[in-house]
């Protein structure tokens, strides 16, 4: 069932209407070393493989050779006196041909840069926000939210 209800009719002239996919899929690192040919997606509990498939096909041109799912079960933990389970996550494990291969991105590259540097603007950074004086009429409320 969709999880969208989209209006068949509206009056007036005729509207562009963007019709939203009811499936998601999310690149994650895998947890365990896997070979370089192989990515790990979390998807939308109701896809399929074949969804996963169609999904990779359609959208991004991705030829895969096998998908293979599972359902990963949420932990359960006890804060006080009840007990709470996280949600449960369907991983969807895809296989790319034999030439293709992945490699995760890196996101937060290294960079040489100036660490004293940084630690002079941050200490400025602190020293402002303990200089900083709030409305005295009243206090724990930023200024700009004033009426």
């Amino acid at each position: 069932m969709s999880t969208r209800w989209y209006p068949l009719y509206q009056k007036g002239n005729p509207q562009l209407r963007v019709f939203l996919p009811n499936f998601w899929l999310k690149l994650v690192k895998p947890e365990r070393n896997q070979p370089n040919n192989i990515i790990q997606f979390h998807c939308s509990m109701e896809m399929t493989r074949f969804d996963v498939k169609n999904y990779l096909e359609k959208i991004y041109d991705i030829h895969p050779i096998q998908v293979n799912t599972r359902i990963a079960l949420g932990k359960t933990h006890k804060p006080t006196n009840f007990v709470v389970k996280d949600d449960d996550v369907k991983i969807a494990y895809v296989t790319l041909p034999k030439g293709e291969t992945f490699t995760f991105p890196n996101v937060l590259p290294e960079d040489n840069t100036d660490k004293s540097q940084l630690k002079e603007t941050m200490n400025e950074h602190k020293k402002n926000f303990q200089d900083f004086k709030g409305d005295s009429k009243m206090p724990g409320f930023p200024t700009w939210f004033k009426v």
